[in-house]
């Protein structure tokens, strides 16, 4: 059996000498997204979590630059200082979730309900492309988009194109409280229904989740802003929906919590982020239903997660059949993607320039 060669460069140089000094290559932050780890045994694993850190951070200009080894947890601690946070909410915080693991697996969380995902607030990447270059993309403020945008190239490219060894995000002032109703539906045309008029009010909202519960599908409303003025709010939003109940302010943060956390997810089952719409979301939980899947549509009904209870062959084909992509997070998989890939094509010929030998798993 071969012998699989651990590398943890400290500096940018480490990684670029470790790119070129090794026919092939798998990158590791954190490990939280252990499909996306798998690879051919002879390939070295480059461990990214030492190289860490905060490089700049403007709290004026809502700006900050980090090493992609840095977790997630670190960054949310010393932007909480400054009342600030990533709105994209990312996932796997407390689990060890690094800054460049959650790039190239472009993950976002509920609170992209809002603002956007992942993508709307990264300005600017540095990486290690398969000819071992330092190449940069983007810039350090809000206003610098010229040229190519390497940075969104990066965005779910799950270490395939290059090393992500830097990144600058903009920020945003976090909301000091926040407030969450549960509000059951009578179906899930129904559910549907309301999320679409909710997407489409002057409502407030941080966070709108649909989870399929024992009794049905429920909706989960987060609101955000000053305490003196969110009991309003919720009241407001309770009339306009014809009912709904607060959760009490521990529950509230322990819910969106666990959701952050995807603690709901049972042990051994596989985890697969699929994008979705509204219109497309009665027929998935046709088969999902069907395949025991545990479930929840967040972003407004803009992306899945499923809890897949078995072999992936069978959602591969179901998505297949759906037009709809999953990208494998857990589980079983040699192969991280299931369903269709439109931009395949696209990925591959970039593939071919910036890793010409395939020191990357190929993508």
């Amino acid at each position: 059996m071969a012998t699989i060669t651990a590398i943890a460069p400290q500096t940018n140089a480490d990684v670029q000498e470790a790119v070129c000094a090794n026919p092939q290559l798998v990158v590791r932050g954190g490990g939280t997204k252990s499909a996306l780890l798998a690879a051919d045994t002879d390939a070295a694993t480059l461990d990214m979590r030492q190289l860490t850190g905060m490089i700049e951070y403007a709290p004026g200009e809502f700006v900050f630059t980090a090493r992609a080894g840095t977790t997630l947890q670190e960054v949310a601690a010393t932007l909480a200082e400054h009342g600030q946070y990533l709105p994209f909410d990312p996932p796997l915080v407390e689990q060890g979730a690094t800054l460049g693991g959650t790039i190239a697996a472009g993950l976002s969380g509920s609170g992209r309900h809002r603002y956007g995902g992942l993508r709307d607030f990264l300005i600017g990447v540095r990486f290690v492309d398969g000819q071992g270059r330092l190449v940069r993309g983007g810039g350090k403020v809000v206003k610098n988009a010229a040229g190519f945008d390497l940075p969104k190239l990066m965005v779910g490219s799950i270490g395939r194109l290059g090393v992500i060894v830097e990144a600058s995000f903009k920020v945003f002032p976090q909301p000091p409280a926040f407030a969450t109703l549960r509000a059951p539906q009578p179906s899930l045309d129904a559910a549907l229904t309301t999320m679409a008029r909710l997407n489409g009010s002057t409502f407030d909202i941080e966070a709108l989740d649909l989870l399929i519960e024992e009794g049905g599908s429920v909706l989960y409303i987060r609101q955000g802003g000053l305490a003196t003025t969110l009991g309003a709010r919720q009241e407001s939003l309770r009339a306009w929906l014809g009912g709904g109940e607060a959760l009490p302010e521990a529950d509230e943060a322990a819910f969106w919590a666990g959701s952050r956390s995807i603690g709901w997810v049972p042990a051994g089952w596989a985890l697969v982020k699929t994008p979705v719409t509204l219109t497309a979301i009665p027929v998935l939980e046709q088969v999902l239903a069907a395949g025991g899947a545990q479930r929840r549509y967040i972003g407004g009904g803009a992306l899945a997660w499923i809890a897949w209870p078995g072999d992936l062959t069978q959602l591969d084909a179901y998505l297949t059949q759906l037009q709809l992509s999953g990208l494998v997070l857990r589980g079983a998989a040699t192969w991280p993607f299931v369903g269709t890939r439109s931009g395949a094509s696209l990925a591959a010929r970039v593939k071919r320039v910036l890793d010409p030998d395939n020191r990357f798993p190929i993508l």
